[in-house]
């Protein structure tokens, strides 16, 4: 392609009027061949920041990038601009990948997606003998040890420095403390790169966490609100989504599993239902997510605690990415702190790690513990101060007060020690309500001098004593998890009285129906969460008509709906009603490639005829 003004670029190509944020900052430092770390929220923007730059500049932009599915989807995404794009991957068709091999030869490419091995497992001698624009290294936190998703491979990309002098290098990624950006610059050998730092906070997302007491309830609740819907539902194991997406699937609900055990046929099975753009509830692993475009997931559910804050952003992240309101909920248990440490304690991370590894787990159980604003503790853990409460987390909403419960956690850690350190936290929280349970009874803990000491709080609040009690480490959890014993050492200033220990009120006191904007009671709307624009009867109508004109498009063609348009295009064009094509050129996110190809098909559509 010739090279052109990045503006010029931006509008005819990808159909945009103006970039946003940092993006046309970190664009012409690119193109004036500057190295580059940049750091944007999931939706952001962050592939402009090296596709723009790859069309000003003379060559091919080699683009590496860890997952298939991200590589394909980015692919389709630009040839529908009109971009000449291909990728080398281990699923390439052996006739694509020999036409892909030829166009590079001819420098036919404007960008070409490979993974890290693939680049360095024979293609990098090719491309020595090829003009390359740039090198972009996506989702740049696999580079660094310290990274959530860190993948040694990465690390040897550093050889680019060296073998392609003066070919400029763009890191990019969502998700990076402090630590893990003086990391990838290390590994990457850029040291004179410039960081370029987007907020970090997504005001169209609502987040909320809640102790797991009825999971399966819970959960049937946030579908509720998220009717023909579609979203993720993450999981601590493959077993376990297994399990939910059965339950969901006898509630009616449609369910799609994906986990690293399926079998390749299973798991593509599972991404083409969830890029066809229907409403359906992904119940994964953390093997599932990373790359994955779809603009339109209204929500994110965490049945398990992810074990850092980076990985829990990440995951979210995938909620929202098309600017319209979503919900992230998170349950958690003192299981997930119990499992977290055990796994932690037996890991095979070199030992400098661990102390790092800690801190993170610790900072995600306080996430999730926290009564503050929950978007203003996620935003410190990557080095951003929020002025102010946000106004979109559940915290905000229903504000808890503080209680001081330096006496109820004598009582409780009392309560452990005196039944013999070998029950669960239901059965001390019986004793100490006075509920004469027949494992009460049969243990003769109905005759302790304690029973019933705390018979006027309610079982939530004792709940919510252990779990600080397990979060501070003064309780350990046994094998298995089912019962908890003291940490003699950490305990002892509890049980004395003379550490002040301070809960929130726990979450029941929150209205019920807690959710975003848009799907919750009225009166419950978080002031600060960006709405979907009101939109008439008239303007709906039309905007399921061009969906189902996308959707036959896109099925024509055997790709993702979204790769047609976003749904954030199709309902600017049935606000406007272009009547032209000239109007319609002047839509955001119609470029010259789309207009050509699908402009008189648009039209049409809009037409009641």
């Amino acid at each position: 392609m010739s090279p052109d003004s990045p503006t010029t670029i931006l509008r005819s190509i990808f159909g945009f009027p103006q970039f946003r944020g940092l993006q046309e900052e970190a664009v012409r430092h690119v193109i004036a061949g500057g190295d580059a770390l940049v750091l944007m929220p999931t939706g952001g923007g962050k592939s402009l920041c090296y596709q723009v730059p790859a069309l000003c500049r003379r060559g091919t932009a080699i683009v590496i990038s860890p997952l298939i599915a991200l590589m394909d989807d980015q692919v389709a995404a630009l040839r529908q601009l009109g971009v000449s794009a291909a990728a080398l991957h281990s699923e390439c068709d052996p006739m694509a990948a020999r036409e892909t091999a030829a166009a590079l030869a001819r420098d036919g490419l404007d960008l070409l997606y490979v993974s890290p091995e693939r680049l360095l497992g024979g293609l990098i001698e090719r491309l020595e003998a090829r003009r390359i624009a740039l090198f972009a290294i996506d989702e740049a936190h696999c580079v660094s040890q310290w990274g959530h998703d860190f993948r040694p491979e990465y690390r040897a990309l550093a050889c680019l420095a060296a073998r392609f002098p003066g070919v400029p290098r763009i890191a990019l990624t969502a998700t990076a403390d402090q630590r893990t950006r003086a990391d990838i610059l290390a590994s990457l050998a850029m040291p004179e790169a410039r960081t370029f730092v987007a907020s970090f906070h997504r005001p169209n997302l609502f987040l909320a966490a809640r102790p797991k007491e009825r999971p399966r309830a819970q959960l049937a609740a946030l579908l509720a609100r998220h009717q023909d819907a579609s979203g993720i539902v993450y999981c601590g194991s493959r077993a376990r989504t297994e399990q939910v997406a059965a339950r969901l699937g006898a509630d009616g609900v449609p369910a799609v599993v994906f986990h690293a055990g399926l079998a390749r046929a299973e798991k593509e099975a599972a991404l083409r239902r969830f890029r066809a753009g229907e409403a359906v509830v992904m119940v994964a692993t953390i093997a599932f997510g990373m790359g994955i475009d779809r603009p339109d997931v209204r929500f994110v559910a965490h049945l398990d605690m992810p074990d850092s804050p980076e990985a829990y952003y990440q995951q979210i992240g995938r909620a929202g990415r098309d600017g319209e309101p979503a919900e992230a909920l998170l349950l958690y248990g003192i299981e997930d702190i119990a499992r977290a440490r055990h796994f932690l304690a037996r890991s095979q991370a070199p030992q400098s790690q661990i102390p790092a590894l800690r801190a993170r787990l610790e900072t995600m159980i306080g996430l999730a513990e926290t009564g503050s604003c929950r978007t203003q503790t996620l935003l410190a853990c990557f080095d951003e101060r929020l002025e102010g409460p946000c106004g979109h987390c559940d915290n905000c909403l229903a504000p808890r007060p503080a209680l001081d419960a330096t006496v109820p956690a004598q009582q409780l850690l009392s309560a452990v020690y005196r039944t013999g350190q070998r029950f669960g936290l239901r059965h001390v929280v019986a004793v100490l309500r006075g509920e004469a349970s027949e494992a009460v009874r049969r243990h003769g803990h109905d005759r302790l001098a304690l029973f019933a000491i705390g018979r006027e709080r309610s079982a939530e609040f004792w709940h919510s004593v252990g779990r600080a009690m397990i979060a501070a480490g003064a309780l350990v959890m046994g094998e298995g998890y089912a019962t908890l014993a003291l940490d003699a050492g950490v305990a002892r200033p509890y049980l004395r009285g003379e550490r002040i220990v301070r809960i929130h009120a726990p979450t029941q006191a929150a209205p019920a129906g807690l959710a975003p904007a848009g799907l919750a009671p009225a009166g419950l709307a978080p002031a600060g969460l960006a709405l979907a624009p009101a939109r008439s009867k008239g303007e709906g109508a039309l905007f399921e008509r061009l969906r189902a004109w996308r959707k036959q498009t896109a099925d024509a063609q055997n790709l993702p709906p979204y790769l047609i348009f976003h749904d954030v295009t199709l309902h600017e064009i049935a606000t406007l009603k272009p009547a032209t094509l000239a109007a319609l050129a002047q839509v955001r996110g119609v470029g010259a490639a789309k207009l050509q190809r699908y402009g008189k098909a648009l039209l049409a559509a809009l037409s009641p005829g």
